[in-house]
């Protein structure tokens, strides 16, 4: 069974799917070391690591779709995939699509934000039209070589054109073919349920858990209890290791070392053993030259 079939396998169940936030193949290792299901790419934490940015729509796409080959490369996890607005149009969507499918990507997801797009969870977001968003969900799907590389499509709207229009933008994102809806950023747990009663009866939902962001944080039981199949943390890993470098920082500020601070520290065989130095020697011993007769001397 391919990752992508056994995502939409998980997504049919009644429990919910968690899926943390990364940015990196070191992080995803993690990510599958603690036994979660899937991972989800995010656009902001890329840019929050890599660049130093703020979720802007600085990054691009061969950026991202570098960092998912990485990650693709290195686990087994499912990876849902943040493709911003596609990039660009319908065009920019197709080439986004095929890039990030062949690279690993089981779960595409893409917004009706205009460009330059921003965090969905910041004020002063524009949106392109309802209509523009379908056909870009429509080349998404003719893109794909694999029914079960899912489309997921995000709205944006509630902040711009209230709940009613984002719930009638996003039954139009279903009727051109998306496989999971994402309502961005509903204010409150009434808004959050208006999104399930109306939307969760044919298509899985997502909710998205932004530490400090529009939306409640809540458990997710109480969100498989209001009718969400997915729930992302996109950028709680990069929040945690931020403050962990702080801490980190500070101690070797004040003390000169990091003897304070072993006990929070993987140490030195652990990290070799999670990045699998033993396996990789190993298997790079066995085309050593050593292993290899020839007739004359090289």
């Amino acid at each position: 069974m391919t990752n992508n079939t056994a995502l939409r396998n998980l997504l049919r169940r009644p429990e919910i799917l968690i899926a943390p936030g990364i940015y990196d193949a070191f992080g995803a290792l993690m990510v599958e070391r603690a036994g979660f299901p899937a991972a989800y790419i995010s656009g902001a934490s890329i840019a929050y690591t890599r660049f130093g940015r703020p979720d802007l729509g600085l990054v691009g796409m061969d950026e991202v779709a570098n960092v998912l080959s990485a990650i693709g490369e290195r686990v087994d996890v499912p990876l849902i995939v943040d493709a911003d607005t596609g990039y660009g149009n319908a065009l920019n969507v197709i080439r986004t699509v095929k890039l990030f499918e062949r690279n690993g990507a089981n779960v595409i997801q893409l917004e009706d934000q205009s460009l330059p797009k921003r965090c969905g969870h910041l004020a002063g977001k524009t949106l392109v039209s309802a209509a523009e968003m379908m056909g870009k969900i429509k080349a998404a799907r003719d893109a794909r070589t694999s029914v079960d590389t899912l489309i997921m499509a995000r709205t944006d709207a509630i902040a711009v054109e209230g709940l009613d229009a984002a719930l009638a933008r996003a039954e139009r994102y279903r009727e051109a073919g998306a496989d999971i809806l994402f309502v961005e950023a509903p204010r409150d747990v009434e808004e959050m349920r208006a999104v399930t009663a109306r939307l969760g009866d044919q298509t899985p939902l997502l909710a998205n858990m932004v530490e400090g962001g529009k939306t409640p944080i809540l458990p997710a039981a109480e969100l498989q209890e209001f009718g969400y199949s997915l729930v992302i943390f996109p950028g709680g890993l990069a929040r945690a290791v931020g403050h962990m470098m702080d801490r980190y920082l500070a101690s070797l500020r004040a003390h000169g070392d990091t003897a304070p601070f072993r006990g929070q520290m993987i140490d030195f065989d652990e990290m070799n053993t999670l990045v699998g130095t033993s396996d990789m020697l190993a298997n790079g011993a066995r085309y050593d030259a050593s292993n290899f007769k020839t007739d004359k001397q090289d």
